[in-house]
This record gives C-alpha cells, structure tokens and sequence, in this order.
C-alpha cells in the first residue's frame, strides 16, 4: 500500500540534504563528558577515600551506583519522557550531569557524593538512550553507521582516555577540582548542543505510525515522502523492492532484532569489564612496565581506541554484520596473545593495542546494528533497552570480575575475557542468521 506524500508543514524526522556534522559533533562531545563523569572516580581512589575517610572499594562502588542506576530507570525515564521536546531534553540531561558533577566536587560527604552520583545516573541514562536514536533520526538508514560513529565517538573514546585525563587532572589539581572543570565543560557541552543539534520531534516514532499501520506483515515499513524539519526540499526514499532481500542487505526492523542486540552487547561488556576493569596490575606483570608508566600505556589505548572508531566511520559501519564477529574475534585473539607473550613487553603492548583499536570499534558497531534492527517507531525505547544492557555490563562484570579475582586470582580474568568473547561470537553468528532467514521468509 503506498502512503501519500505528507504536506510541507508537517514535521519529520528525515534528515535534511547535508549530513548534520556539527550537531553531531556536539553530540559526541557531551557523550564523552557523561560517560567520562561516570568513569572518573576509577582514576581517582586514592586521593577521594583519603579526603572522604572511607576505602578505595568505596570509592570503586560509585562506578558501580552511577552504572546500576542507569540500569534500574534508563528504560522508564525514556518511557516518561517520549514526548517531551527531544532537543530541549538532551540539552536539559547535560545540564543535570552538569549539576551532578559540580555537587560531588562540594560534596562535605561520602553519603553526599553517593547522592550527586545517582543524580548524575539519572541523567545520564536518559541522555545515552535518546542520543544514539537522536542521530539515528537525523540520517537515512544507510548513514546510521556513520552517524553513529560520529556521534557516539565520544562516548567510545571517554572509555578509554577518560580514566586517564581525569587521572592526570585529579592528580595535579584534586579530586574536586577534576570534577568541578567537568562541571563547567558539561555546561559548555550543553550550549554546543543547544546551538548546533538540529531538532527533532519529540516523539519520532509518531510519524511513521501511517507506515506502520499499512506495513507488511512481517514487520517492515512502507516507503514515504517527507519533508525535513529545516524546510529543504522534499526527500524521497526508495521504495523498497519486492522480493527476497539481496545477500548482505538489512534485515527487516524487528524486536527480535533489538532483544538479540542488546543481549549480545550486555554479555560482551561483561566480559571486557571483568578482565579491563583490573587491568593496571594485570598489564604491569604482563608488560613490565613500571606503575608510573601506566597513564600512558592507557593513553595508547585511548588513541587505538581512536583508531577503531574511525575505522567504524570509514567503512567498518557499512557492514556491521561482518565488522562484528570480526571485531569480536580478534578481541578474543589479542587478549590470548597477551597472555602468551607475558613478560615480553613488545609484543605484549602489541597485543594489548590491538585489543584497544578492536574495542574502539565495537560498541558504536553493537549500537549501529541495533539501530538498524530496530523499528523506527521504537528507537528511542530500543536505545533505552541498548543502555541498560550496555551499563549492566559495566556493573556486572567489574562485579564478576572482582569475584573471579578473590577466588581464582589475575591469571583467571583474561581466559574469562577469553571464554565470554568465544560464546558471544557463536551467538553474533547464529542470531544474524536467524534474522536473515526471518527477512528472507517475511519477502518470500
């Protein structure tokens, strides 16, 4: 059935002619502040359990409190606030991280920074499940990959230079200080966003209910004509063709789609956490590098984390369902490299690059995938479950982590790591099928 063209008034949320650059680039400097307030503590243990009074595991447990938070109300706060004007609530979000940044820099207490953290989770939460649907809704699909390279580069790279920055900030500054410059860039985050993020609807999905409602059977939508929000000329999608779908296309949007995405990335995450979590011991032995060279064997890390993610932009995120497995696989191989080349510091830091530029690459692929699974009229509630599951793999694995390390020691964590990346890679490879074949039946 074919939907009429919509009239020149009505909003949309098809992006205008030029890829939206600037906004995006905003995006992904607000996605670095966030995920670098909620890593922040990780860098800082010494200095806050001795100005606080309480121990360095404490101080470990805020990671843990800001990323549980996030698990427990992403979803519903998302739900709540779908109709809310999504630009002012992004920019609303930051400014909250913001104030959640600045109160654990005063806070008098251990009790009042546990306080500011679950603020600053509240917001974050939300924040991470809009943004990533936020740029999904700028782009046609097929820009989704690269969109999201752009806008959730700074989330990726806040992994894995965040920890460091603020390492090296706290330590010439203080812990308070660290916090409270984050503070005064979020609110600096904020205003780019503001003047740079174009506005979307604020509740996405309500234009393609037409679609929705004469769309096939098995789930995938119908072509329209639309207008973008600035005014532009009238864009008009493709109509897709009739028949199987070609060997390597998408799969038709399902919630199967964005069930076996999210599972996937939150086992993944557990995985990594629990072994990267407790990697400064674990890279000293292996390496032998010395404990004041840590900073920046991280920062190499960081910068191959950079790497990856432009590797996602560039061409990786044209092709998630092979970057993927891929990705996953050398992961699994470099960290067994690692262990094989222990006490060799050469091909040990080799290997342990590697493993940053393929980590780099992962997470914006995981979402990208997500993304493109999901129906567009449940995006912002797809992103929503993505982040749960993305945060409880935080949590979870520098939990399990932990546990693995009281109870079988270091040399446990990367055959951990190992074993995890395996099983997921089985699953990446079986639930893709799976998909393809449900696409396949649907057109037939």
């Amino acid at each position: 059935m074919t939907i009429a063209p919509s009239r020149p008034s009505t909003p949309s949320t098809v992006p205008p002619l030029t890829f939206p650059l600037a906004g995006l680039l905003a995006l992904a400097v607000a996605t670095f502040l966030s995920i670098s307030g909620e890593m922040l503590p990780t860098g800082l243990l010494p200095e806050m359990s001795t100005e606080l009074g309480v121990s360095e595991s404490s101080i470990g447990l805020l990671v843990s409190v800001f990323a549980f938070t996030v698990v427990l109300t992403s979803t519903s706060l998302t739900h709540l606030t779908r109709r809310l004007p999504r630009h002012l609530l992004i920019v609303g979000l930051i400014v909250v991280l913001a104030i959640s940044a600045a109160l654990t820099a005063i806070a008098p207490s251990y009790e009042l920074v546990v306080a500011s953290r679950i603020l600053g989770g509240l917001a974050h939460g939300t924040f991470w499940a809009i943004g990533g649907a936020y740029a999904a809704h700028l782009v046609p699909r097929e820009q989704v990959g690269r969109a999201l390279a752009v806008a959730m580069s700074g989330g990726t790279l806040a992994f894995v230079l965040g920890v460091p920055l603020g390492t090296a900030l706290g330590q010439a500054l203080g812990w308070r200080a660290a916090f409270g410059i984050l503070a005064g860039a979020m609110a600096l985050g904020a205003v780019l966003v503001w003047r740079l993020l174009p506005p979307v609807p604020a509740s996405p999905g309500d234009e393609h209910a037409a679609a929705s409602a004469s769309a096939d059977a098995d789930g995938t939508e119908a072509a329209t004509t639309v207008v973008p929000a600035t005014g532009s000329v009238p864009i008009v999608p493709t109509r897709a063709s009739s028949g199987a779908p070609r060997r390597g296309s998408l799969p038709s949007p399902s919630v199967l789609g964005v069930v076996f995405s999210c599972v996937i990335t939150a086992v993944f995450m557990v995985g990594h956490y629990s072994f990267f979590t407790f990697i400064a011991p674990y890279l000293v032995r292996s390496t032998g590098i010395a404990e004041s060279s840590l900073s920046a064997a991280l920062f190499a890390f960081g910068i191959a984390g950079g790497v990856g993610l432009l590797m996602v932009g560039w061409f990786l995120g044209k092709r998630p369902r092979v970057s993927i497995p891929i990705g996953i696989a050398v992961v699994a191989v470099a960290v067994f490299a690692m262990m094989m080349f222990e006490g060799q510091p050469t091909p040990s830091l080799i290997a342990f690059v590697v493993w940053g530029v393929t980590f780099g690459a992962l997470p914006p692929l995981f979402q990208t995938r997500m993304l493109q699974v999901a129906p567009a009229r449940m995006r912002d509630l797809a992103s929503a479950f993505y982040t749960t599951g993305f945060n409880a793999g935080i949590g979870g694995g520098a939990l399990i982590g932990a546990i693995v390390l009281d109870g079988a020691g270091l040399d446990a964590l990367p055959v951990l790591y190992i074993v995890v990346a395996a099983v997921m890679l089985v699953v990446v490879l079986v639930t893709d099928r799976v998909l393809a074949v449900r696409s396949a039946r649907a057109a037939a």
